[in-house]
């Protein structure tokens, strides 16, 4: 296994809010970022207080979503700017990592 210094950046966002795609296509196509995990989560809220959750009865379309990702800081900071100047999201956190990766994954 390598080590390596990586950045992973969180963006917190909606269903339904068709930015999905299109941050998929800017992270995988555009910028290359080596890894990327998409969440739906069963219940949350964000600023405006208002609660979004699913239950067995309903099915919400507005269920929060979480973009997270990694790569080197500087791919990942650029990932972040490129998003921002594209896209409307407001949330979006990020910190330092270490990295384990096998040897025999190629970029």
């Amino acid at each position: 296994m390598k080590e390596r210094v990586v950045t992973i950046a969180r963006i917190y966002t909606m269903e339904g809010h068709d930015q999905l795609n299109q941050a998929l296509d800017i992270l995988h196509d555009e910028e290359k970022i080596f890894g990327v995990t998409i969440v739906r989560g069963v219940a949350g809220f964000g600023e405006d207080r208002k609660v979004h959750t699913s239950s067995l009865l309903t099915l919400s379309l507005e269920l929060p979503l979480i973009i997270e990702f990694y790569d080197e800081p500087e791919k990942v900071d650029k990932a972040i700017q490129v998003l921002k100047s594209r896209l409307d999201f407001k949330h979006i956190i990020s910190w330092p990592a270490i990295a384990f990766i096998d040897s025999t994954v190629e970029k």
